[in-house]
């Protein structure tokens, strides 16, 4: 009898100790279970190029933001393609490589989200207004967008399908100013040069670039920009080569810090006040015909790319 109770206890010592091992067995394979899906889960460091095409009035804070992006991502590089909105849409639906876009206007943006060549939706991620740019100490004495049509001012504005082009032919409009330009230029940089070298008395550029060129031209205010602000998307494309990077440097963009470096330049949030016209950019013909004779100038043979 108690050899009987001995061998049922020690049975049950045993089928004791099979469970627990099993317990700790199973417990130790989901734990390296569920450790090797976190690792296999992590996000992997970024690196690469980082190709970005962008406005030429985002050159100097883009220029900022990429060296601050590849600091905080060691083993990436970011490069730039800085030119026209129009001519940088143009050239990504027509196969450009490019990771990012960050466009002057919906307008162009909706060029390459029309061709479903962006990866997600753009978004809106500043603002910018305009500003007539004289010579310093402004000569030609302009003081309102009515100066620039009075007999003898020389004016550089850009081309109407970019949108600075654009938005200055809405504020015209606006101001129901009539005038011809000298000189229409693809990029608002090359509209901004032209007073920089002394060729024509004012240019209709944007704030930013004012701003960023204070040593060189002085900026005059003018209530009909309120008509003409315009809106800046930014989307990473669907063909980018470093699709993981293009997203992060979207996301740095929207970022505070991204942010801080943009309203230091001149530039407005995306929730600023002012009446924006993304239209204007889409109709840069109609509205040329609503400005008077601005369409009709040549353009420069001295526009070139920013």
């Amino acid at each position: 009898m108690t050899t009987n109770r001995t061998r049922t206890a020690a049975a049950a010592v045993a089928a004791l100790a099979a469970l627990t091992l099993a317990a700790c067995s199973s417990s130790t394979g989901s734990s390296s279970s569920a450790s090797s899906s976190s690792s296999t889960g992590a996000s992997p460091a970024l690196s690469g190029t980082v190709t970005v095409f962008a406005a030429a009035s985002l050159q100097g804070t883009f220029t900022d933001l990429g060296k601050k992006f590849e600091a905080a991502h060691p083993g990436t590089k970011v490069t730039f393609n800085f030119n026209g909105s129009s001519t940088l849409a143009q050239n990504i639906v027509q196969g450009a490589p490019a990771d990012v876009f960050a466009a002057a206007s919906p307008a162009t943006m909706k060029t390459v989200s029309d061709a479903k060549d962006t990866a997600s939706d753009p978004k809106v991620f500043v603002r910018n207004t305009l500003e007539i740019a004289v010579p310093k100490g402004n000569p030609k004495h302009i003081a309102a967008l009515k100066d620039l049509a009075a007999p003898g001012v020389k004016v550089a504005l850009c081309a109407p399908q970019v949108p600075c082009g654009a938005a200055a032919l809405t504020a015209l409009k606006a101001g129901n100013v009539s005038l011809t330009p000298v000189t229409q230029e693809q990029d608002v940089k090359s509209a901004l040069n032209k007073v920089e070298l002394g060729e024509v008395d004012a240019s209709v550029v944007y704030h930013t670039d004012v701003q960023a060129d204070a040593g060189k031209v002085a900026g005059v205010d003018f209530p009909e920009a309120a008509k003409a602000v315009n809106d800046y998307p930014i989307a990473d494309l669907a063909k980018a080569p470093n699709p993981a990077a293009a997203k992060a440097f979207v996301a740095f963009v929207e970022s505070a810090e991204g942010q801080q470096v943009l309203t230091a330049a001149g530039f407005q949030s995306p929730t600023a006040g002012g009446s924006a016209a993304p239209s204007s950019a889409a109709s840069g013909s109609a509205s040329a015909s609503g400005a008077s004779g601005s369409a009709s100038a040549a353009p420069s043979t001295g526009a070139t790319a920013s």
